[in-house]
């Protein structure tokens, strides 16, 4: 099908006009089907649109004139014809028709704070229970994008983006259409989306596929996230949680700028080992960290690699892949994968002997073994069986008998080099820069096939072959990110404290919880120990807050820029102690004296002098010290170009620094001071204000030369 109002035509027809359609979170939206469909249910009061997502995204929005003149040429540079979601804006405006209802289980972070319909209709749900949760609330179409490319003149598809909830869901949805409901399935092509290969190719359930809609005007821009600035706080987080990823372990983390700091750290532990060294000395581990290094985590070099298995593959493990850091394999047969634990296995009679002691195959070998060792690289594909007797290259045949000495010598010629079908990374769904589609594109086939966009069931518990992957997710170090966490031990991601959502829980808690069941297992919470807005300091770390995501009787490791607590196993009084250490020395005693009113911390604790250096200008010597190797602004590349880096640094120091009151103040003064105009042309050139015509336009030139020459 070409046409998106056709493709509306059929559902409308065979669901009545009475609509629950479920989409993927994020990029896998069929935005051009949706956008038709949104548009005739909203003529047309008699048909009711209920839509079950998350993540539904959109172009980021300016709030200050001069921010517009900053951020508005950059977004249509990087969107270009991107096609925005028709229900995004009514939403956040409390301005949906009466006839369509938006249901999400995660909303862009902060986007809907101000957004009573997003509030009221937010359905909090573990990753895990999406599909469950979906299933109850009856939806009755399902849409999502796909991937398309031609294999022997066949037609291929793939979930490519966001198979995670769709592959747990389809099942539950097929058993109700053979029970009799209506249920649609709805694929919209897009050309640009990256071809996804293992459990996210389509062909399983290409049959269940109602619609295939291949609309020439749906192939637009792909939405994108660009890299965000690193500031020497975020580093400094990434590079304390750097040092507790254990080689040859399991690593998951999420997106944005931690996990960014965390990617280069990593990096550079393996590329630059003595330059890692020398921030690790110049920040001095304390005793306990170093401790928790030696048993948990490491310093040096990747010898044995990573394994990825992380709900969302962002740009940062895809660029560990590429350097080569993620690179253990994991296998889907527990009895191999049991084996390449202890010692790499390869093809071979001593491997073969292995899986026969672990009852993995016979002494006579059936059609399901044969299948396995061939999928596996074990033997070459051109064995075969045939009665009693095992067929091999040249019509070469021998007895089906492992100990037989003639069918042993005959087998050496057809092991494999090594093995096969290992994976590196298992993810859910991705999302991230234009260069990360491409790169995901551009990947030879064996690349490709390494990484296996799969189940969310399977990533994010570990319900369900559980045996499989125990082994497989040895040393696993779940590395997530809260905004708030208090001395106890609670962390808070997902809602500020009057209840307003802030993103959505989407898979903390799984992963969370799933760190305390796997042996060898961390949970790592990344957070900033403060914040600044509008000139004031604010401590992320408090003594008590409303609301927890992540409950503290689930703490295990916390990170901040000033170091590493472990609190799993400890006692209330000596988790305080740790996150004391951690926190800014700003509000260390203020913290300290609401712990022992409580009567949480005994009354003559005095906070060791070692962390009474918790502050900005303790991190900025020792990068200064080490310059932008160490701590580049832009660690994985970024969409802005060198001036538009400069900028924001500059509108980011505005923001951040000056409050309401001082903003007026500080403008004031810059409109009579004499400016460095020649010093920043580019910059002003770029924000139209290389020659500013009216009261307005001058005064944001002088503020933005000062936030320029601030920042230089």
């Amino acid at each position: 099908m070409q046409n998106a109002e056709q493709a509306v035509d059929y559902v409308i027809e065979q669901t009545g006009g009475e609509i629950r359609l479920a989409m993927p979170l994020g990029l896998g939206k069929p935005n051009r089907f949706v956008n038709a469909l949104y548009a005739r249910v909203e003529k047309d009061s008699s048909l009711s649109l209920d839509i079950y997502t998350a993540l539904s995204l959109g172009k980021p929005g300016a709030g200050s004139d001069l921010e517009k003149r900053f951020l508005n040429p950059f977004a249509d540079r990087l969107f270009g014809d991107y096609e925005e979601l028709a229900y995004l804006k009514p939403q956040k405006r409390s301005a949906l028709p009466d006839n369509i209802r938006v249901f999400e289980f995660f909303v862009q972070p902060g986007s809907m704070l101000g957004s009573d319909s997003a509030q009221q209709h937010y359905i909090s749900s573990n990753y895990t229970h999406v599909a469950r949760d979906l299933n109850a609330r009856k939806v009755n179409v399902v849409a999502q994008m796909l991937a398309h490319r031609q294999e022997d003149d066949s037609d291929c598809y793939s979930f490519s983006c966001n198979p995670e909830v769709t592959l747990d869901l389809m099942p539950l949805l097929k058993a109700r259409r053979d029970a009799g409901e209506t249920i649609i399935s709805v694929g919209q092509v897009h050309r640009d989306l990256p071809f996804m290969e293992n459990d996210a190719r389509v062909d399983d359930w290409l049959a269940e596929m109602d619609i295939l809609l291949d609309d020439p005007q749906g192939h637009t821009r792909l939405f994108s996230t660009p890299n965000m600035p690193v500031n020497i706080q975020d580093h400094f987080v990434g590079l304390h949680a750097s040092t507790l990823i254990k080689d040859g372990g399991t690593l998951q983390i999420g997106i944005g700028a931690l996990g960014d700091a965390l990617v280069h750290h990593l990096r550079l532990r393996e590329q630059d080992n003595d330059l890692y060294q020398s921030l690790l000395n110049a920040w001095s581990l304390p005793k306990s960290h170093q401790e928790l290094v030696d048993s948990e985590g490491g310093t040096g070099s990747f010898r044995e690699g990573l394994y990825g298995c992380s709900e969302m593959m962002t740009h940062g493990l895809l660029t560990l892949i590429d350097d080569g850091i993620i690179r253990r394999p994991v296998y889907d047969w527990a009895p191999l994968q049991q084996l390449e634990m202890h010692n790499p296995a390869k093809p071979g009679l001593a491997l073969l002997d292995a899986l026969r002691e672990q009852d993995a195959i016979r002494r006579r070998l059936n059609h399901d073994h044969l299948r396995q060792l061939k999928r596996f690289g074990i033997f070459r594909h051109d064995v075969e069986k045939h009665g009693d007797e095992l067929v091999l290259p040249n019509d070469i045949r021998v007895a089906n008998d492992l100990d037989d000495r003639a069918t042993r010598e005959a087998l050496k010629a057809v092991f494999g080099e090594e093995l096969a079908g290992g994976v590196v990374m298992h993810g859910g769904f991705f999302l991230g820069p234009q260069a990360f589609y491409a790169r995901l594109r551009e990947m030879d086939a064996a690349s490709r096939a390494a990484i296996n966009m799969t189940h969310i069931s399977f990533i994010n518990h570990l319900y369900g072959d559980e045996t499989l992957k125990r082994l497989q997710r040895q040393d696993a170090r779940f590395v997530n990110t809260a905004f708030t966490v208090t001395l106890l031990g609670a962390a808070v991601a997902d809602q500020v404290e009057d209840g307003r959502v802030l993103s959505g829980v989407g898979g903390q808690y799984n992963f969370v919880s799933q760190a305390h069941e796997l042996e060898g297992a961390r949970s790592i919470l990344m957070v900033r120990a403060w914040r600044e807005r509008a000139g004031e300091a604010m401590s992320n770390v408090l003594f008590r807050y409303g609301h927890n995501t992540i409950p503290r009787h689930l703490r295990d490791v916390v990170v901040t820029e000033y170091g590493v607590a472990d609190l799993r196993g400890k006692t209330d009084e000596e988790v305080v102690m740790a996150m004391l250490n951690v926190a800014d020395s700003r509000f260390q005693i203020e913290l300290m004296e609401e712990a022992q009113a409580a009567g949480k911390l005994r009354k003559d604790y005095q906070i060791p002098e070692s962390y009474r250096r918790n502050n900005p200008e303790h991190l900025h010597e020792i990068a200064e010290r080490h310059g932008d190797k160490a701590f580049p602004t832009f660690p994985l590349g970024s969409d802005f170009n060198d001036v538009e880096q400069r900028l924001l640094k500059g509108l980011t120091w505005l923001k951040e620094k000056v409050s309401q009151k001082e903003y007026l103040k500080l403008g004031r003064k810059a409109l009579f001071e004499e400016g460095s105009e020649s010093d920043f042309a580019a910059e002003m050139e770029r924000m139209a204000l290389a020659d500013p015509h009216g009261i307005r336009a001058h005064l944001y030139q002088r503020l933005l030369l000062t936030a320029l020459e601030a920042t230089r």
